[in-house]
């Protein structure tokens, strides 16, 4: 049984250690860039390099005072290093720090999550064959429909974590750009080798093109994939609460020893967990709205999406990595009813097999429309009266006329309907 703890893991990254420690290598790269250049002289670069340093308590007392972050990350750098600080941040701007250092922790977020998606479509994988051929009744608009088997619901389910684990490798890849350009992106103060000097060593590519910032359709793009998949996550999480419906009970959360499901009914066993999922894909959807509404700024730069920022990215990153270890946790326990699919399968008394019957009349030369007509009278009959199906067709003389004994034998064959789930899970790559 897996268990995860990846949910402090990813709040470090948004801590403000990592986010000062990544300035600081962001303002080093750069000044030993400018350096190799014969910008800054070599001897400063190396006692920057060796004394460089922050104090976080110093920073929030400068900046209490100053009333900006950079400033305050500076000064309090400078207390480290000495006279050799009057080469740090040469020539840059606040954003060439701020949003290279966001766009490292995106992308060690996202590398993150990339590795939560994965176990989860290798659990997915896992129960989706141990259930390949488990039958149970598919619905569509919540009624009963026609068989299908709940190792096809987890290949679904499989297929589409792929294209998120897709999605997320799109999303990481344009967000992993840096720039170190300059107060409106034009280097005036600075070549545009330092920028590439800097991003390469941080992993990152340089902006083809930027202003004071980079263009916040990278960081839409980046939440609204979150919200995507935290949507993927809410729609297995719905479809697990319906399947736990006391008068369904054909899947069911795992519930642990001790656990209590309410403070006033001891027999309750609720599906809190997916409750809680669906909850939370709500968030990063309203997050992936602000992260839209911060693309338009004024000209080369405003900070109107700075304060959203601070927010919504920490928070979804953490959130969807939360989301993604319940949802791993919920299938890999998940308990699974074979018994009560059955009973459900049967419950309509065999009219899910209603098509078979229609298209073998069609087959056998009646007119679509008339087979359609004989079929679902009989299947009005059975809603009324609990009858079974095979008996209400079988006393029809408008279906008798065409088919045989053999015929309609053939049609209420379950294995019919299911023949194609072998190739189906071929298709998907779960063979």
């Amino acid at each position: 049984m897996i268990v995860r703890y990846t949910r402090p893991v990813m709040g470090k990254i948004w801590e403000e250690k990592n986010k000062f420690s990544l300035w600081l290598e962001i303002e080093i790269l750069a000044c030993e860039a400018q350096a190799a250049q014969g910008v800054i002289p070599q001897e400063a670069v190396a006692v920057i390099r060796e004394k460089a340093a922050f104090n976080i308590d110093r920073i929030a007392e400068v900046e209490a005072e100053v009333k900006h972050d950079v400033i305050a990350f500076l000064t309090s750098v400078g207390e480290f290093v000495g006279p050799e600080s009057r080469f740090i941040h040469l020539g840059m701007t606040s954003s060439d720090v701020l949003d290279t250092s966001l766009a490292l922790q995106m992308k060690q977020s996202g590398e993150l999550l990339l590795r939560d998606l994965e176990e989860l479509r290798d659990v997915l994988a896992r129960r989706a064959r141990e259930f390949k051929m488990t039958v149970m009744i598919g619905r569509s608009h919540g009624v009963h429909a026609e068989p299908t088997t709940f190792g096809l619901k987890l290949a679904l389910w499989f297929d589409e974590t792929r294209r998120n684990i897709v999605r997320i490798k799109s999303a990481i890849a344009t967000i992993s750009v840096g720039q170190v350009s300059g107060a409106v992106g034009t280097f005036e103060h600075l070549s545009p080798k330092v920028e590439e000097y800097v991003c390469e060593r941080l992993g990152l590519q340089p902006a083809p093109v930027s202003t004071q910032v980079l263009q916040r359709d990278r960081h839409a793009e980046f939440m609204t994939t979150l919200a995507v998949v935290g949507s993927s996550l809410e729609k297995i999480a719905t479809e697990i609460r319906h399947l736990q419906r006391t008068e369904v009970l054909e899947a069911e959360e795992y519930f642990s020893k001790g656990q209590k499901g309410s403070s006033a009914m001891p027999h309750k066993r609720n599906p809190i967990t997916c409750e809680r999922i669906a909850g939370l894909a709500r968030v990063l959807r309203g997050n992936a709205q602000a992260a839209l509404e911060n693309i338009a700024l004024w000209h080369e730069r405003d900070i109107t999406h700075s304060s959203v920022e601070r927010i919504i990215i920490p928070d979804s990153c953490i959130l969807l990595d939360y989301m993604l270890s319940l949802t791993t946790d919920v299938i890999d326990k998940l308990l699974v009813y074979p018994e009560n699919m059955l009973r459900n399968l049967e419950a309509t008394h065999g009219l899910v097999f209603s098509q078979p019957v229609m298209l073998t009349l069609t087959k056998k030369g009646m007119r679509r429309e008339d087979a359609y007509r004989i079929v679902q009278q009989s299947a009005m009959e059975v809603w009324r009266s609990k009858q079974n199906f095979r008996t209400v067709v079988s006393a029809n003389p408008e279906v008798t006329a065409l088919l045989t004994e053999e015929d309609i034998e053939a049609a209420f064959d379950p294995a019919k309907g299911l023949m194609n789930v072998d190739y189906i899970f071929k298709r998907v790559g779960l063979d």
